[in-house]
């Protein structure tokens, strides 16, 4: 079947019509509108290099998330010691991510021991010492537990940012862990880099908590903040001056529900002032929770709280079942669609710091696809040249697939919405010449085959058997290599693996494929006596 002209030729046929099919869109601006349904919307994505965007270094702050998680146990062993009766005077965080308590029992410790062992097997004694016929304990996160924490904790960071840019709706955005506390993010086309950055570092961290109406704000607000409580500030726009101002509160330190339970959360626009908000929507165990709160807490006002700041704290005039709540806050239309984006992506699991930024414009971007498509097209030129001159018409024979091994490469890009980058063309200007090389392999062979005194359709047949077992071995060392490049390098490593290894494959089928064929019609159907070469 292989050896049928026929045959190869349809096989080469469909394979540059199905090329031309996803490059449809990329090289015509607009299908006219019967025809538009029947070819593919996207284009070749840019990369960043290319059409401009934004660049970032995240750094994420693991110890932060250790912390946070040290001081919820502290909390639950509190409660676990005063089930299991053990007598202590205080259970808190301490600096960094430890606890420390005091028992006041010597016998105390070993009841700790096996808590620890069967509810808190994370944690470990790291220090202790005795006071006043008790002891002082220092409570750690194991060492292993603790660097297994912070590696979920950067992948979480990973996962939360994807989905929060996707939903942001960039195309084709690089995030990629680097190290082992570092996210490289890469944000081809953005528009607005400011609100990309507070929505990327935003950690959303969303809590339900008590306003403690009990004490006295103005004497926290001096210094005597009780225990159990907090002081926390909201915003609030003063409508006939529109100048915002600090208000504080005093909130109850438990949180009784967290972003965590929501299911949803999505724009809508108040009927009253026609200002927008962000309703939410919890889930069946996030909604049990709220009724539950709302129930046993009518009358008292209860405060969203949103990274430490009080968006709005309403009294509960009744209870809330459904499990749907607001936030208000006189928010821009915007800053109400980026804070249901964070919501409905979750909250990062610790605070992000942005060590490098970098933006480049559209004109940048301009300059390097010009400068790329040159270098193409001189490259291109070069070997055109040198071809004809060195092998002269059967170096037209390999020049003629140059092209088509171009338009096939782009084709496959296109149709599996990969990302061309500035060293991705390097890679397309190298496969160019990596092309012609199996052609060189090729001709040379032929060469020594008609010195022989071969018949021209022999030293063809010898020449292209003879030289693919080295041509094999020469492109899948190449191949091999770069498919280590595309798994474990970064950014502009990663687009120059992708052409070369895509260009790899293509120039196989047009080197030593195509070629044949040409040469196949020239010899059967023409009968031609002496070979160009």
């Amino acid at each position: 079947m292989f050896k049928s002209l026929k045959f190869r030729l349809a096989v080469t046929a469909v394979v540059s019509l199905v090329a031309l099919y996803f490059l449809v869109p990329t090289f015509v601006a607009q299908i006219p509108s019967p025809l538009d349904r029947y070819f593919p919307k996207d284009k070749i994505h840019l990369g960043l290099d290319l059409q401009g965007g934004m660049h970032l270094i995240l750094e994420v702050d693991a110890d932060k998330a250790l912390e946070s998680l040290m001081e919820r146990t502290a909390g639950d062993l509190k409660e676990s010691l005063m089930e299991n009766r053990i007598r202590f005077r205080n259970v808190e965080k301490a600096q960094g991510a430890t606890i420390s308590m005091e028992l006041t029992e010597a016998s105390g410790k070993t009841a700790l021991e096996k808590i620890l062992n069967e509810q808190f097997s994370d944690l470990e004694i790291t220090s202790s010492a005795p006071r006043e016929g008790g002891q002082l304990i220092t409570l750690g996160v194991k060492n292993k537990r603790a660097a297994d924490l912070k590696k979920l904790t950067v992948e979480h960071s990973v996962e939360t940012i994807r989905n929060r840019v996707d939903q942001f709706g960039v195309a084709e955005p690089e995030i990629i862990p680097e190290g082992e506390n570092r996210i490289m993010v890469q944000l081809p086309g953005i528009k607005d880099p400011e609100r990309a950055k507070n929505l990327i570092g935003k950690t959303a961290l969303l809590e339900f908590k008590l306003v403690d109406e009990e004490n006295s704000l103005d004497e926290a607000l001096r210094g005597n903040v009780p225990e159990g409580s907090v002081v926390a500030y909201g915003s609030r726009e003063d409508r006939s001056s529109g100048q915002r101002g600090q208000v504080p509160y005093l909130l109850k330190n438990k949180t009784l529900l967290t972003g965590a339970s929501l299911e949803t959360a999505k724009v809508q626009i108040s009927d009253r002032f026609g200002e927008p908000h962000v309703s939410m929507k919890f889930n069946s165990q996030g909604a049990a929770d709220f009724d539950r709160i709302t129930n046993e807490n009518v009358r008292k006002r209860l405060a969203i709280v949103l990274d430490g700041v009080v968006h709005s704290a309403p009294v509960i005039q009744e209870r809330i079942s459904g499990g749907q709540a607001q936030i208000t806050g006189n928010f821009t239309m915007d800053e109400a669609r980026d804070l249901a984006i964070v919501l409905r992506a979750g909250a990062l699991p610790a605070p992000v710091n942005i060590l490098e930024e970098r933006t480049v414009g559209p004109s940048l971007g301009s300059d390097s696809i010009r400068q790329g498509i040159m270098a193409t097209l001189i490259g291109f030129f070069l070997v055109v040249v040198f071809m004809f001159i060195y092998y002269r018409l059967s170096g037209l024979v390999a020049d003629s697939v140059l092209i088509l091994n171009v338009i096939i490469l782009l084709g496959i890009l296109a149709g599996f919405k990969a990302t061309l980058t500035l060293p991705g063309i390097a890679g397309i200007v190298l496969v160019i010449g990596m092309a012609v090389d199996a052609n060189v392999l090729i001709f040379e062979r032929i060469r020594e085959e008609l010195r022989l005194g071969k018949p021209p359709r022999a030293a063809i047949d010898a020449g292209y058997a003879k030289a693919f077992v080295t041509i094999l071995d020469s492109n899948v060392t190449t191949l091999i290599a770069a498919l280590f490049l595309f798994a474990f390098g970064t950014g502009p490593v990663k687009g120059f693996a992708l052409t070369l290894s895509i260009g790899i494959v293509v120039s196989m089928f047009t080197a030593v494929f195509v070629t044949r064929i040409i040469f196949d019609y020239f010899i059967w159907n023409r009968s031609i006596q002496r070979i160009s070469i």
